[in-house]
């Protein structure tokens, strides 16, 4: 028998009724996770993952459908009533297999993996009240996850502190982001570590060509569309992306 929870949340992307608060009552990670592996398998291939490191918590790890990623300038229809929100973030490709975790040197292996981009996250939800959800109902949303977009990548990135971002973001006419910005768990590349260790198999893992991206730099301002996104990572690049009224 499906998993109720499953048919709503196809339902929910396909334009029908969103989640209520109460379907979060009594969610236990395994139960999420087998959630995510389900939807997984309906609209798969996953083409990546989310990541966070919250504080004194578990981490959070949400699957990207493949479906859901673009190349920079990227149009993305949105209904124009639609709240949807923006992050601008670090984002890891993996260029090769993720080395073993136990590896004395598992961390070096894994900076020679990878290759760093800018990224837009568009934060999109199935969830009757995303701003009030609590922290399990997200997870089980695949954490909100729209679509991320991507720059243009930087294979040598080693130079790169993403410890740290000075960065500027535009959304419409507003300057949104100039300046310094705060890395979600203070280093990017910690948080990308921490999900390989923590990973596993789940939704068949992290493989060759997949993206991570680790976090807004410039928190979650939501907007409706019609309206275009801007911005660039001092260092890294710009990403660009356009939302589409429909």
């Amino acid at each position: 028998m499906s998993d109720p929870l499953v048919t709503q949340l196809l339902a929910a992307r396909q334009g029908g009724e969103r989640l209520p608060g109460t379907a979060g009552d009594g969610l236990t990670r395994e139960r999420i996770f087998a959630v995510q592996e389900a939807v997984v398998a309906r609209l798969g291939p996953v083409g990546g993952f989310k990541v966070a490191c919250p504080p004194g918590a578990a981490i959070i790890i949400a699957p990207i459908m493949a479906r859901d990623i673009y190349p920079s300038p990227a149009v993305i229809d949105v209904p124009a009533a639609e709240e949807v929100g923006v992050e601008l973030e670090y984002a890891f490709r993996l260029i090769a297999p993720v080395p073993d975790i136990g590896a004395s040197d598992f961390e070096a292996q894994l900076r020679g993996a990878i290759e760093l981009l800018p990224a837009f996250e568009l934060v999109r939800s199935r969830l009757a009240d995303p701003k009030g959800a609590g922290a399990a109902l997200k997870m089980l949303d695949n954490q909100l996850n729209g679509a991320v977009v991507l720059g243009a990548p930087c294979r040598d990135w080693q130079q790169i502190d993403v410890t740290r971002a000075n960065a500027g973001l535009i959304l419409g006419d507003d300057i949104v982001l100039d300046g310094a910005a705060r890395v979600p768990g203070g280093d990017a590349f910690a948080t990308l570590c921490a999900l390989v260790r923590a990973l596993g198999d789940h939704c068949g893992g992290l493989r060759p060509g997949h993206v991570v991206i680790t976090g807004s730099l410039n928190g979650l301002p939501w907007v409706t569309p019609p309206i275009t996104a801007e911005a660039v990572i001092d260092g890294l690049g710009a990403v660009s992306m356009r939302l589409r009224a429909t």
